[in-house]
C-alpha cells in the first residue's frame, strides 16, 4: 500500500468552497477502486493550508484515480481556488514505532 499526501493552499476567501467541494466528493473517492482511506486536515496557524491523507492499493490504483472523470471534474473545481501551486507526494510506510 502507498499513501499519498497532497498540500493545498487556498486564497482565504475560498476555504469554505474548496470545503463544500470536499464535502460533496469524499464519499465518491473513498469508494473509488483501490482506495482504503481519504481525510482532510487543516493548519492549525494557517488555516488556508489544507492536506489530504489517503491510503491506496499502489501506484496503479491510484493512477487509476488520477485519470478518472471523478477527479477531472473534482480537480478543475478545486484547483481554481488555489492560493500557491499544490504539492504532492507519494510514501511507503517505513516504521510505525
Amino acid at each position: 500500500m502507498i499513501k499519498r499526501i497532497v498540500k493545498l493552499t487556498f486564497r482565504l476567501d475560498e476555504i469554505e468552497n474548496f470545503r463544500q467541494i470536499f464535502e460533496n466528493s469524499k464519499s465518491k473517492i473513498r469508494s473509488f477502486a483501490g482506495c482504503h482511506h481519504v481525510e482532510l486536515l487543516q493548519g492549525t496557524v494557517e488555516k488556508n493550508i489544507f492536506f489530504t491523507f489517503s491510503v491506496w492499493d499502489d501506484e496503479a490504483a491510484l493512477n487509476k484515480y488520477r485519470h478518472s472523470i471523478l477527479f477531472k471534474e473534482t480537480w478543475a473545481k478545486t484547483k481554481a481556488l488555489f492560493l500557491d501551486k499544490p504539492e504532492a507526494w507519494s510514501v511507503d510506510l517505513v516504521d510505525q514505532g
